[in-house]
């Protein structure tokens, strides 16, 4: 199967939880937006094309299936791509593990942009610093003690006991935290111990790594979730 990624070209984003997956399996894929321009996805979300419209990117075409959203189509992938134990329930716990971490990269965009989306993070600095000030302090370490207690559970090495597309969503959710927060993720790695060893094994893979050294992941800057503002970030 030849798979068509769609994202906004310029910025790693949710896009990059998606092509991890399909990297470190060695699938074939296009990212439709860099070969074509974002342009190429207007058809999708403006309902001319076949299936359900997506309401934003990522979203993948696979034959005529098309799929959007970050953990529905990791579900879908994973199966395909040896990326998820096959039995159903632990399939499961994989989906909610995925809709857990969508849940903090939601809290990552909004720490630098709290009022709106819309609007430059220079028109609410002052909201941001107050957010970025609760992330550090509470919901950094609640979120990450509780990953860090999920892979104690399963045997010390992964969330689910085996490698998945889990361990490599974890991964980019680290290294955007240290790249957003140096100060504070010093701080916070000697906590969660766990959590450093995977995201350390997973940089080790070899298809993982040869994806890192390559053109095709760009690197995090201040367009996309992940953003680095001294100004946000702290030890404690």
């Amino acid at each position: 199967m030849h798979y068509e990624l769609y994202y906004w070209t310029g910025i790693q984003g949710r896009g990059e939880f998606i092509r991890l997956a399909l990297e470190d399996a060695g699938a074939a894929y296009t990212d439709m937006a860099r070969v074509h321009g974002d342009a190429v996805m207007q058809p999708f979300m403006q309902g001319k094309e076949d299936g359900l419209r997506p309401f934003a990117p990522p979203f993948l075409k696979s034959g005529r299936q098309v799929v959007a959203q970050v953990g529905a189509i990791l579900d879908y992938l994973a199966p395909e791509l040896g990326l998820v134990p096959d039995a159903a329930s632990r399939r499961q716990q994989a989906l909610q593990l995925q809709l857990t971490i969508a849940d903090l990269v939601a809290e990552v965009h909004d720490t630098h942009h709290p009022i709106a989306a819309s609007a430059y993070y220079e028109d609410q600095k002052r909201e941001a610093k107050a957010r970025a000030e609760a992330m550090r302090a509470e919901r950094l370490p609640k979120f990450l003690g509780y990953f860090e207690g999920v892979i104690k559970d399963n045997g010390e090495r992964h969330p689910l006991r085996e490698h998945s597309y889990v361990d490599l969503s974890l991964f980019q959710l680290l290294s955007g935290l240290e790249y957003m927060f140096p100060r504070r993720m010093q701080a916070l790695w000697p906590t969660v111990p766990l959590l450093r060893a995977l995201k350390d094994r997973v940089e080790r893979r070899p298809n993982i790594a040869a994806y890192l050294a390559s053109d095709r992941r760009l690197a995090f800057n201040t367009n996309g979730i992940f953003r680095n503002y001294p100004e946000l970030d702290g030890d404690r």
